[in-house]
């Protein structure tokens, strides 16, 4: 393998920032999957909420045992972030 013009096979710099990026801290993590979670409920409760009227009983039905589900997810995760 050939040195490039940094002396190094890989500059530190370029290391380091691939490692922060690869390698997210714990509360990287579970900022992304809460974040995941309210943007399901709030696109669950304004599809309920806009379009809920004309849907059928069935499809109502999923999307409220989704936003119930969603609910459970999200206060089980904020539940262990506060322990």
């Amino acid at each position: 393998m050939r040195e490039n013009d940094f002396g190094h096979y890989i500059p530190n710099s370029f290391a380091a920032t691939t490692l922060d990026m690869l390698n997210p801290n714990r509360s990287v993590i579970i900022d992304m999957i809460m974040v995941q979670l309210i943007s399901v409920i709030v696109v669950m409760s304004m599809i309920l909420i806009f379009k809920g009227g004309s849907m059928d009983s069935a499809s109502v039905s999923y999307y409220l045992v989704g936003l119930f589900g969603s609910f459970l997810m999200l206060t089980g995760v904020y539940s262990r972030i506060t322990r």
